[in-house]
């Protein structure tokens, strides 16, 4: 059997051997890592002026996600969402379903949407220095430590991730 078609290329068998092959590769890939945006766009609710939502924003896109912006504060929407003030920050974030209020890493939203838990969404309560859009040069480096809350729909939570 010859390796070689008469135009001097990959015999057809091993053509479409190779063509199968890279196909099954691009394929695997885009199941292990699916884009963050093909969840959904981020919607943000936040103040027009807080210069620490507008970084946090930027740190989800540049983690991939697709944002729209809500500059109308974000009381209405933690209501609407029903997010219980306790767990509150300065912005509230609605992504495939699910509540995000506050700094939570691109990391952890990622991780929801991939897990898909029954839950209300994710929260970081306050606005703990060197959480993302709080990790400014104004903070010189300081990270506190804090939780991802996990927030059940019947208002329980749970620690889902915790950096220190």
């Amino acid at each position: 059997m010859p390796t070689t078609s008469t135009d001097g290329g990959p015999a057809p068998a091993r053509r479409d051997l190779l063509a199968g092959v890279a196909a099954w590769v691009l394929a695997a890939a885009a199941v292990a890592r699916p884009s963050p945006a093909t969840a959904g766009a981020v919607q943000v609710w936040k103040d027009p002026s807080c210069g620490c939502c507008k970084d946090w924003i930027r740190h989800l896109q540049a983690n991939g996600f697709q944002v729209a912006i809500h500059d109308v504060g974000n009381n209405g929407a933690r209501k609407r969402l029903g997010l219980d003030l306790k767990y509150g920050s300065c912005h509230t974030a609605l992504v495939d379903g699910y509540a995000i209020e506050g700094h939570v890493p691109a990391r952890e939203v990622r991780r929801l949407l991939r897990e898909r838990p029954r839950a209300l969404g994710l929260a970081v309560p306050g606005m703990p220095v060197g959480s993302p859009g709080m990790d400014g040069p104004a903070y010189g480096g300081r990270k506190d430590p804090c939780d991802v809350l996990l927030l059940g729909k019947d208002g329980s939570a749970s620690v889902y991730q915790t950096y220190r």
